[in-house]
């Protein structure tokens, strides 16, 4: 955990592989289409609990598989941003689920550690498309649902398409980071 730690303030971040294919934007909102590398993830899904609070209780899972709670005892260092999939209701507020998405490390990509506590999951997933857009601070349930709002405001009117029944936060900065902080939205498409 300590490597982790050390690693995500002092040492290099593995980025998860993406390729810009467009921008655009409209008035104050700027948005990029790009095309994200998949692999295999770690994941945890949390029912029932406000995205604030599931993501209270995700995180410190993935964190502590990252950083060797797993089968081989290693660190594996981190990747960003981590993502995490929300589930809108038709009036935009979320629902009470979320699952969370962490890229292992291009080193482990072929056989990533077995996750200790069985709430951790290795998936494979395919590449996607997203539509993203970008905001700072500390971002909480309201920040993420006001910024996919805006989002779709911009696309309105492009030729832009994408799924309806869920969209990704994704977050770049670890915690202890006080300013010049990442976020975004990715609107999947369809």
């Amino acid at each position: 955990m300590l490597g982790m730690i050390r690693n995500s303030l002092f040492g290099s971040v593995e980025t998860w592989p993406w390729q810009v294919l467009s921008t655009g934007g409209k008035e104050d909102v700027s948005y990029e289409e790009r095309a994200c590398e998949g692999g295999k993830f770690a994941t945890v899904e949390v029912t029932d609990k406000p995205v604030d609070e599931a993501l209270r209780e995700a995180m410190p899972k993935i964190m502590k598989y990252v950083g060797g709670t797993n089968d081989k005892g290693v660190g594996m260092g981190m990747t960003v941003p981590v993502s995490f999939a929300v589930f809108p209701n038709e009036d935009g507020s979320l629902q009470k689920k979320l699952k969370v998405w962490f890229r292992i490390p291009n080193q482990f990509q072929g056989s990533p550690p077995a996750p200790s506590d069985e709430s951790v999951k290795i998936e494979e997933r395919e590449g996607i498309t997203v539509y993203s857009t970008q905001f700072g601070g500390y971002a909480k349930e309201a920040d993420y649902v006001a910024h996919a709002t805006q989002l779709r405001t911009t696309l309105e009117g492009t030729p832009a398409t994408y799924q309806g029944d869920v969209y990704y936060c994704a977050g770049y900065d670890p915690p202890m980071k006080p300013y010049g902080r990442r976020n975004e939205v990715w609107l999947v498409k369809a």
